[in-house]
């Protein structure tokens, strides 16, 4: 056969068997482009390969298969990609309710009384050592300014010094906490 009689076999064939075979192929992907590209590469590949198909197969058969094969490939990439979209929709619903339930436990005075006892602990670390024990001492263990004074062996006054000293940097370290 030569190229011409090849090409108008082609045509006729595929004039012939375009719209069956893509009512065939639309009643498995459910539309009608991917339909019409699963026959177009049906035929295309039927044409490619006509050389190798012996004289005697069903050339219809063999291009029907193809479309077959064409529309099991894009329903099992269609299925794939429903698998995927299922799993991140469950993922996101899960990392959803997660966020629910850590929100719901939140205590927001926890939060807060954390955040402040670690601004405290970081600005007692911050000024004198004199400074930050004296705090320590009247605060954390209720001891008066004369017993501090007479523990460390200073004046009452300079015990009171050094408490306004250090109140004064802590009001200014949490004024976003406190009115």
């Amino acid at each position: 056969m030569n190229d011409t009689s090849d090409i108008e076999t082609f045509n006729r064939l595929f004039n012939e068997l375009k719209g069956r075979f893509t009512r065939f192929a639309y009643s498995y992907v459910r539309n009608w482009s991917v339909a019409e590209d699963c026959i177009a590469d049906a035929f295309l590949y039927y044409w490619e390969n006509r050389s190798a198909i012996p004289d005697d197969s069903n050339i219809s058969f063999y291009i029907l298969t193809i479309v077959k094969h064409k529309c099991l490939n894009y329903l099992k990439h269609v299925k794939i990609r429903q698998d995927a979209e299922k799993q991140m929709q469950e993922n996101a619903e899960w990392e959803l309710h997660t966020r629910i339930l850590a929100l719901e436990a939140c205590e927001p005075s926890e939060l807060f009384n954390n955040e402040v006892q670690r601004i405290v602990e970081k600005t007692l670390q911050s000024i004198s050592g004199k400074s930050s024990r004296i705090f320590i001492m009247s605060r954390y263990h209720n001891k008066s300014n004369k017993e501090i004074a007479a523990a460390l062996k200073i004046s009452v006054k300079t015990v009171e010094s050094h408490i306004t000293k250090t109140l004064k940097v802590l009001r200014r370290n949490l004024s976003d906490y406190f009115p």
